[in-house]
């Protein structure tokens, strides 16, 4: 019994369990607060303490930002900047024009007939395509059609620019004078330039004669049966006024003899022989093979080099032998199909280029948002 005197003691309300540490907790001694279960909206930091920031709902990455922000992680809750349109698009602009340039200068470029010295193989207004690689893995052979710069041999070379006594007139010739007119390149030929489209008869080392009993043109002694590709009513003989239709040449090396598909309008080798070339175009001049017509819809087709050229000493050139001379030289001074072509504005190349920059624009901001996120996941 307790004395009367002796207060009664108040009743423990603390959670009984066993043991005299839950029981008699040592003095001094904090019990550990019930964590917080954290919800949307709050977030954990430092493991125990819960401190309530602001959460998007649905977007669990939001509330892991902002803790980073405040437990001091560098750039961690930072806000992503995404670049503009108008930033990304003169990025986009500068790519596609160097895509263009890559692919009208090494590639491929349009080009359209004004005359009609290649008919009917290829009419006036014709467009057509230029491949600039095929002779970087092949030779150039009888039967191509070819697009050449007429520089040299057919036409004056073009005279030096002058040289600029200013360094600093030097420092822009060599730098960028040369970018400027590889870009305006991309809309057209560069000033001074004349570029021509004909069709190859012989090549380094051939003997091309015109003609034969029969009036056939011949390569090495081989008659090429030209009517698949002849303007209905030429004959291979065929020739403008002034112009010889009769030649009988070797090719020397570098240089090739060419005849358009028109004869009798055509101002080839032919009517060419009193310049430095004589009559020959350098192969070095060569722009590409021409090999497909795309304008108009209804001509659409690839061009093919005749079977006729197929034939053995022909597509395989036959060591020259002793020519004899050649026909009389005359010039002419009628006007003729001067068998010009003109390049097609840079429609293609353009096209390509904006073709080919959207896909690389895209790669590379992708890139860039894998490596801010992979940054973020390593800070």
């Amino acid at each position: 019994m307790q004395p009367d005197n002796q207060p009664n003691p108040a009743p423990d309300d603390r959670p009984q369990s066993s043991g005299w540490p839950a029981r008699y907790p040592v003095a001094g001694a904090v019990p550990n607060p019930k964590p917080a279960v954290p919800h949307q909206g709050m977030v954990t930091i430092g493991g125990d303490a819960t401190r309530e920031l602001p959460a998007v709902a649905g977007d669990p990455t939001a509330a892991e930002s902002a803790a980073g922000a405040v437990a001091g992680e560098p750039g961690a809750g930072a806000p992503v900047r995404r670049r503009s349109l108008l930033v990304e698009l003169p990025i986009l602009v500068v790519i596609a024009l160097l895509i263009a340039l890559v692919i009208k200068t090494f590639v491929v470029q349009a080009f359209f007939i004004p005359t009609g010295s290649m008919q009917n193989t290829l009419a006036i207004n014709d467009k057509i395509l230029v491949n600039k690689l095929v002779y970087h893995f092949r030779s150039i052979e009888p039967g191509d059609i070819v697009v050449f710069n007429g520089a040299g041999t057919w036409d004056p070379s073009p005279a030096p620019p002058p040289v600029s006594s200013d360094p600093l007139g030097r420092l822009y010739d060599d730098t960028l004078r040369p970018l400027f007119s590889s870009v305006s390149g991309l809309f057209g030929t560069p000033l001074g330039q004349v570029d021509y489209v004909k069709r190859v008869i012989g090549v380094p080392g051939d003997h091309v004669r015109c003609c034969n009993a029969q009036g056939l043109v011949t390569v090495n002694g081989v008659p090429l049966h030209e009517q698949s590709y002849l303007y209905p009513g030429n004959l291979p003989s065929s020739s403008p006024a002034g112009i010889p239709g009769r030649f009988n040449v070797i090719v020397p090396p570098g240089y090739l003899w060419v005849l358009g598909d028109h004869r009798a309008v055509s101002d080839d080798s032919r009517g060419h022989e009193a310049d430095p070339g004589n009559g020959m175009i350098l192969e070095s001049k060569v722009i590409g093979r021409a090999f497909v017509i795309v304008w108009p819809p209804s001509k659409w087709g690839i061009l093919r080099i005749p079977s006729t050229f197929d034939q053995p000493g022909i597509d395989k050139p036959a060591s020259a032998g002793t020519a004899g001379a050649a026909d009389a030289r005359v010039a002419g001074a009628a006007q003729l199909a001067s068998a010009q072509v003109r390049p097609d504005p840079a429609y293609l190349p353009l096209t390509g280029g904006v073709a080919l920059a959207v896909p690389v624009t895209w790669l590379q901001r992708r890139a860039r948002r894998r490596l801010r996120r992979r940054r973020r996941n390593l800070g």
